[in-house]
């Protein structure tokens, strides 16, 4: 399995709020939330990690660089102006990509849910993407995600218009279909992942929606304590 991860962003919420390093560097329990996404990876299967980071993390840079002597990782380092021109960046170094799981920096899940997630994507070959959605909304802007009776996708939207209880968890397994139309959105003026995944859609590719109990983005500091309380085997899902 492929995988790729966009930690590109400048982390300006929490640099505001007093955490300096890049935001993939914030720790959980003790283990980078960068570090926890590769291990996780490396753990289902990983054959390679795309990573990419802007151009003013030299921190980042610097201790990827050294995992990537023993790993499967590889770097690519440009500020991008929105998350689907990192994905356009990433995903543009292999043309020859078959399918890719996609995931923010930021995103926390359970290791045991994301297993599961892969393995359903692997066994369901028809599908063009599985999105990971979660009804715990913790997001000042989440995007809604309606699906139908057997979980198939039907329309992303800003607002809960349709009262469906899902929000995307930022997790996106695509195949080789979905992967093509980045360049075509992308080059089209499309510049957030929102749009593109509407995008999707109009085009027809097969997409459907894998509910986590759970995912926590990192965007504040308190979101940290959140995050470790979420992880700990002593708390509850």
């Amino acid at each position: 399995m492929n995988y790729a991860i966009i930690a590109a962003g400048e982390g300006s919420r929490l640099a505001q709020e007093g955490f300096k390093l890049p935001k993939p560097m914030v720790t959980l329990n003790g283990e980078m939330l960068i570090d926890r996404l590769i291990g996780i990876f490396m753990r289902n299967n990983a054959e390679k990690i795309m990573i990419i980071i802007n151009e003013e993390s030299a921190v980042l840079e610097s201790h990827l660089s050294d995992l990537s002597l023993t790993l499967p990782i590889q770097i690519v380092k440009k500020s991008t102006p929105s998350s689907l021109h990192s994905v356009y960046e990433l995903l543009g170094s292999d043309p020859e990509l078959e399918a890719i799981c996609l995931t923010t920096t930021d995103t926390v899940f359970k290791e045991e849910e994301f297993t599961a997630y892969i393995q359903e994507f692997a066994e369901n070959e028809e599908l063009g993407g599985l999105m990971a959605v979660t009804s715990f909304i913790d997001d000042e802007s989440p995007l809604y995600v309606t699906v139908d009776a057997v979980e198939n996708i039907t329309a992303f939207t800003d607002q809960n218009t349709t009262q469906t209880n899902f929000v995307s968890g930022g997790i996106y397994c695509l195949r080789k279909d979905a992967i093509g139309l980045v360049s075509e959105a992308v080059n089209g003026g499309v510049s957030r992942m929102r749009n593109f995944q509407r995008q999707l859609l109009g085009s027809g590719i097969h997409l459907k929606a894998y509910p986590f109990s759970k995912i926590v983005d990192v965007d504040h500091v308190q979101d940290i304590k959140t995050a470790e309380l979420f992880l700990s085997p002593e708390t509850a899902v």
